[in-house]
């Protein structure tokens, strides 16, 4: 929703395996880590089956991590370089609390969901088994410690209608903080 107010960058929706579309020798590199068992009959990346390796197992994870983490970098930096002067560039970056990121930002917005409303989302949404559900949140920052990090939260519990109002005042925050540093 920042992306259509205007935020420049890359949706997370948009990149295949939760980063910005890596240079050729990413898909190589996890296919080398992880195996051809990651690939689809298309010889696509199966981001199912990759998350369900890495999210059961912390060493897979940081295997993962040291493979993505300097493509999701470089891409980051060269969209940022691309951003006119007046653009409010957005990073939608997945596990920026575990990868002890948030430094690199000037403001981290996060949008927290309830632990009950992530579970029923990724099992009902996502199709996933509900104890992988459980595995890959357990993977992930606590509640508590997103929130913590973040400068602003948008409380993603309830029904769409009730998300738009919130990022309409967090881009506005943006827009306002920009303005007053440019």
């Amino acid at each position: 929703m920042l992306f259509a107010r205007g935020g420049v960058g890359v949706p997370a929706k948009t990149r295949p395996a939760g980063g910005p579309p890596p240079p050729p020798r990413g898909p190589h590199a996890v296919v080398d880590a992880f195996g051809p068992g990651v690939l689809t009959a298309e010889g696509r990346l199966d981001r199912p089956k990759l998350g369900a390796l890495v999210f059961a197992d912390d060493d897979m994870r940081a295997t993962l991590n040291a493979i993505v983490h300097p493509l999701v970098r470089a891409r980051s930096v060269e969209l940022e370089s691309a951003a006119g002067e007046e653009d409010i560039v957005v990073h939608d970056v997945p596990l920026l609390v575990e990868s002890e990121l948030t430094g690199l930002y000037d403001m981290v917005v996060v949008v927290d969901a309830s632990p009950r409303t992530q579970l029923d989302r990724l099992v009902r949404l996502r199709g996933m088994a509900e104890s992988e559900a459980r595995s890959r949140m357990a993977a992930q920052a606590t509640r508590e410690r997103r929130t913590a990090a973040a400068d602003l939260v948008i409380d993603n519990d309830g029904p769409l209608e009730k998300l738009e109002p919130q990022v309409r005042a967090v881009w506005e925050r943006l827009v306002e903080r920009a303005a007053a540093e440019g």
